[in-house]
């Protein structure tokens, strides 16, 4: 290959290794999602909790249920119990996100319970509830509030 040879293809790979990177940055937004959780709440040997994550003007609602604490030495490791589940999300003053009621199997892994969200006006205010409830015990509630700032 003669000099000028290497020359036009030196530059032409030098346009190309730079013109990628732009086109890529140019192509690709990133949003942050901010995870912001209520409370917790104890119930039978459970801890519950309800969390949002916020992404944009985007709003996802879920529940979460775990062992309040390790079982005590010499017991036997807790028993699979069916629970009764309700999670709930609206705007303050606003649209329901909507809800979801259903039956959870929970041994000691912590599970998490979703399907509530969507898009909501920027400056406003989501409300969600997550409850548990298996015999004997009745739901016990815990909230949480999260304004959404976009």
């Amino acid at each position: 290959m003669n000099r000028i040879a290497l020359i036009a293809a030196g530059a032409a790979g030098a346009a190309a290794l730079f013109a990628v990177p732009v086109e890529a940055g140019a192509a690709t937004t990133t949003a942050t999602t901010t995870v912001t959780c209520g409370a917790s709440g104890l119930q039978a040997g459970l801890m519950t909790k309800v969390c949002a994550e916020v992404t944009g003007d985007s709003v996802q609602l879920y529940g979460q249920i775990s062992l309040a604490g390790p079982p005590s030495p010499g017991t036997p490791w807790p028993q699979t119990q069916e629970l009764l589940t309700g999670l709930s999300g609206q705007v303050v003053g606003g649209a329901s996100l909507g809800s979801v009621n259903g039956r959870t199997l929970f041994t000691a892994s912590t599970v998490r319970v979703g399907g509530v969200g969507g898009t909501v006006p920027c400056g406003s205010t989501v409300h969600g509830s997550f409850s548990v409830a298996t015999y004997p015990w009745g739901p016990v509630p815990v909230t949480v509030d999260v304004p959404v700032v976009c």
